[in-house]
């Protein structure tokens, strides 16, 4: 349990380097506070989790730390979570110019509010994480695997994409960068891409979810799409 708690640290650790990285690097200075603030919440925020699955859902746990495009077994995947990662480190580079050259200005009542939304979205994905424990970061079925129809997936069918398109819009504003919004685009476009994929193969994949499907209409947005 220790030695599956420290990998996930460690794994944490690395994430938290690299934003640090694009962040103060594109800034220039470590006199940025609201990215402090940002990587704070962000890291208190899996960290939680991380400790709830460690107690409660090892194997999760364990297959969360399988990520990347290495680990996709489908080239279509590998293509995608490529230019997801590319896309995800620009969010943090265009926030850290915009710091440096003084482009956009963000009331900081609307930076600590977005910081909320960040730690809303992860709860979305905990949500995902309690609920479902097939959560895999790779496209896979399970043996054994069932529809998950319940919770968060009786409102939409890919949560924690929903989740993950919180984070997204919210991270510019909340290291006070409007600048930066626009380049979250790209990275949902990226998401949706792969959502679509994951939903034909889950259709071909996992008896029951075609008529999942019918049950719970929308895939990411309530009511929307």
């Amino acid at each position: 349990m220790l030695s599956l708690f420290l990998r996930s640290l460690a794994g944490l650790v690395f994430l938290l380097l690299v934003l640090g990285a694009a962040l103060f690097w594109s800034a220039g200075t470590f006199n940025f506070w609201l990215a402090w603030l940002y990587l704070a919440v962000f890291a208190a925020c899996v960290i939680l989790i991380t400790g709830y699955l460690v107690a409660y859902d090892r194997r999760l746990l364990e297959s969360r730390l399988n990520v990347g495009p290495v680990a996709e077994k489908q080239k279509s995947q590998q293509v995608i979570q490529g230019l997801a990662s590319l896309f995800f480190i620009a969010l943090y580079i265009v926030p850290g110019l915009d710091h440096r050259f003084g482009w956009s200005h963000v009331l900081i009542a609307l930076s600590l509010f977005s910081d909320g939304m960040v730690i809303l979205s992860l709860f979305v994905v905990f949500l995902v994480f309690r609920e479902n424990t097939y959560t895999s970061a790779i496209i896979e079925v399970a043996g054994g695997q069932k529809v998950i129809s319940t919770g968060p997936y009786g409102v939409v069918r890919h949560p924690m994409y929903s989740g993950a398109m919180l984070l997204l819009l919210f991270t510019p504003v909340a290291l006070g960068s409007w600048v930066g919004v626009p380049f979250a685009l790209p990275v949902i476009l990226v998401v949706v891409a792969r959502l679509l994929n994951e939903e034909k193969f889950l259709e071909a994949c996992l008896p029951g979810y075609a008529d999942y499907r019918r049950r719970v209409p929308h895939r990411l947005i309530p009511y929307i799409w």
